[in-house]
């Protein structure tokens, strides 16, 4: 089964080119860099920053919301081990940009980015051997047949932190039993976020005595003196002298823009003063999201032209990458997108850490549990279409106490699940230990 599933990737890969190619004509940093989805680490970064006998830590990140869980785990084990070196892949241009802009200035030369290769070992080999990791932390699902088998073969430990597995997810897995479980003996270790994604991994054979149900280091989120403040100026620019409310959407994917603004259209009838920001997932979707506030004759700002809203301004277009968290601290209350359409959702704890009562649609697959206990709190709830996104987002604009309470039954919720971080880094600072002994 294995050696099929590499015979496919391999047919498959004109079609994986073609790909990138295609989202270049959105975002042309798709169209490069493509030297190293081959392998290849012959760039302007070089090697040389990593001398002879260093302990490299290499972190896998898919995309933007893996690399924003990455980034606390990374300077935590970075401030306890100076002398560690790090080497951070992603598979996307927005996941590549976080991990410059957050880590560059904190690692300076410790640290080396690249695309990870295709799951090939014709591309795999060389790039180990040239960049020799230590050891291979995955974060979340981010499981690769070919990539696990490679490091297992040159007994480089692997160990996937935070790790989520859907009933849905499972099942895909379960289809191709043979080659799941194979893979993930070739895993040292599995820190799940909770026991049920556990026992999915077991049922898949993984096996019991290498995981352990940690939490989710998304909960551990500190938001210190700099955000408030940032986020108490972002509020006191919003609303201006009028004190207007603000509804933030975020990390909004096609299919769901459209909704919001419907939802947005009715709130205004009894909220005229509303400010909708809006920020799509994807920055490169900006262009597309502001001619959809356009053709409805709203009036829009863009965040990245650096002006405050007017009075007049009805939307706020969030086309930055970086300023979600402080955006969430600024705002009334919160869309958190992913959930409209079949995405699985996206990470609805960073809103409900600054206490703010949270709105997602019925797709919640990939925050299944966290999505319950906050809604068990009373500080999220469903919504499926406009009216409802609107009849709910109303309820808490009209009520303050009522919007504050769930505010604090989210925020109670952040605040008694975290603690994961530290049992992650315990884990991997442990591997590392029997790595060198």
């Amino acid at each position: 089964m294995h050696d099929l599933y590499t015979w496919l990737f391999r047919l498959a890969l004109p079609l994986m080119l073609f790909y990138l190619w295609w989202r270049g004509r959105a975002d042309t940093a798709y169209r490069k860099r493509w030297r190293e989805r081959f392998g290849s680490v012959i760039s302007d970064q070089g090697t040389k920053k990593y001398a002879d006998g260093a302990i490299r830590i290499w972190i896998h990140s898919a995309s933007v919301g893996e690399t924003l869980a990455t980034i606390p785990l990374i300077k935590t084990l970075a401030a306890r081990h100076p002398q560690w070196q790090w080497l951070v892949t992603t598979t996307t241009p927005t996941g590549s940009q976080r991990v410059h802009e957050a880590l560059g200035p904190i690692l300076n030369e410790r640290l080396l980015h690249y695309y990870i290769p295709f799951d090939l070992p014709e591309f795999l080999t060389p790039f180990i051997e040239d960049l020799r990791p230590s050891i291979l932390i995955i974060m979340e699902t981010e499981l690769w047949p070919n990539l696990l088998a490679v490091c297992h073969k040159r007994k480089i430990p692997t160990i996937l932190v935070n790790g989520r597995l859907s009933a849905k997810s499972a099942r895909g897995y379960a289809r191709f039993s043979g080659l799941s479980r194979k893979m993930l003996r070739h895993i040292t270790r599995v820190l799940t976020q909770y026991p049920t994604d556990a026992e999915r991994f077991v049922d898949l054979g993984m096996p019991i005595e290498r995981i352990k149900a940690v939490g989710s280091i998304k909960f551990d989120l500190h938001i210190n003196a700099d955000m408030i403040s940032d986020a108490e100026a972002l509020s006191h620019q919003w609303r201006g002298e009028s004190h207007r409310q603000v509804l933030l959407a975020a990390s909004t994917h096609g299919g769901e823009d459209e909704l919001l603004l419907d939802a947005y259209d009715i709130l205004r009838k009894n909220f005229p003063d509303l400010l909708l920001v809006l920020v799509p997932r994807h920055p490169v979707r900006a262009d597309a999201v502001a001619r959809l506030c356009r053709d409805r004759g709203l009036k829009a700002v863009r965040r990245s032209d650096g002006l405050a809203p007017n009075i007049d301004d009805q939307v706020l277009l969030g086309d930055t990458l970086g300023e979600l968290l402080c955006f969430y601290g600024a705002c009334d209350v919160a869309f958190v997108g992913g959930s409209l359409v079949p995405v699985g959702g996206h990470n609805m704890i960073e809103p409900a850490a600054w206490g703010i009562p949270v709105v997602c649609g019925p797709h919640l697959h990939n925050f299944s549990t966290v999505s319950s206990l906050i809604q068990e709190s009373g500080g999220l709830v469903i919504a499926e279409t406009s009216l409802q996104l609107a009849d709910k987002i109303a309820v808490w604009l009209s009520n303050k106490e009522q919007r504050i309470a769930a505010g604090n039954g989210a925020q109670q919720v952040a605040s008694q699940n975290s603690g994961a971080l530290g049992r992650t880094v315990t884990e991997i600072e442990e591997l590392m230990c029997a790595k060198l002994s």
